[in-house]
């Protein structure tokens, strides 16, 4: 397994994993398992490569899992996104006050079904922190509550904190929180 800075040939693999695994394309009974909700077009994958913001995971020449990642400049221009950052500067992480300039947008992450349970998930967000690191000191991301799968695995084991809760769109969310300067994989 590689994981790595994405590349422009990516993005239809990219695409193709997006578009299984996107909230409005699954059934209810799977939304359980997981499900991302952001959809990115081709012009916003090819900008965040250009800001070495998507990583993947592959196995020989398949991309089995991406993480998006990205300014808060770049995300508010979904209104959830846009919601999260107007609020940054009213909450605490570590004692500290967020804002968008020490900050960013994490996630979405999405791992396919046949990879998940082996690893990727930490492997892959090791990799995004330490890459981001040199620029940002803390990520902050959000993730609906009917999204318990996603919930477990950032909480448990990634150890996200939650710093906030806020509706959007007649849905219920947990913002979180984590230091880029701490590692996650012993």
């Amino acid at each position: 397994m590689n994981f790595r800075l994405a590349k422009t040939p990516d993005i239809n693999n990219i695409l193709a994993l997006q578009e299984k695994y996107l909230i409005t394309n699954i059934p209810e009974s799977e939304k359980s398992q997981g499900f991302v909700t952001t959809p990115f077009t081709v012009e916003h994958i090819k900008f965040e490569i250009t800001q070495d913001c998507v990583f993947v995971a592959e196995t020989d020449t398949k991309i089995v899992a991406y993480v998006f990642v990205g300014t808060w400049d770049f995300f508010s221009q979904w209104k959830i996104f846009a919601l999260m950052a107007e609020k940054l500067d009213t909450l605490k992480f570590e004692n500290k006050a967020l804002d968008k300039t020490t900050s960013f947008q994490y996630g979405p992450i999405c791992i396919d079904t046949d990879y998940r349970g082996q690893g990727l998930f930490e492997q892959l967000f090791e990799t995004m922190r330490k890459t981001l690191n040199k620029r940002f000191s803390v990520g902050v991301t959000f993730i609906n509550k009917l999204n318990k799968r996603s919930f477990e695995a950032h909480t448990k084991k990634l150890g996200l904190i939650v710093v906030d809760e806020f509706s959007f769109n007649q849905n219920e969310y947990y913002t979180l929180a984590f230091c880029t300067d701490k590692t996650i994989i012993k």
